[in-house]
């Protein structure tokens, strides 16, 4: 079965993108909250990629089992 990639809604700070992201990669979600904050600030497009990532990943869904 493919992973798929979702926002989450337990543990999410303000979209669930990073924690889904975070689940997605098997990684810590604070390093990718990191990440996004850095590029915000040095780059710019952190913000604008959160806001398209937040209206383009759907959340996951209630009946939705990890068969990983």
């Amino acid at each position: 079965m493919a992973k798929k990639l979702y926002k989450v809604r337990e543990g999410k700070m303000i979209g669930g993108v990073c924690s889904g992201l975070g689940e997605y990669f098997d990684i810590d979600p604070t390093i990718l909250r990191l990440i996004w904050v850095a590029t915000a600030f040095v780059a710019g497009g952190g913000f604008f990629a959160y806001l398209i990532a937040m209206i383009v990943i759907p959340y996951m869904p209630d009946n939705y089992i990890d068969k990983v």
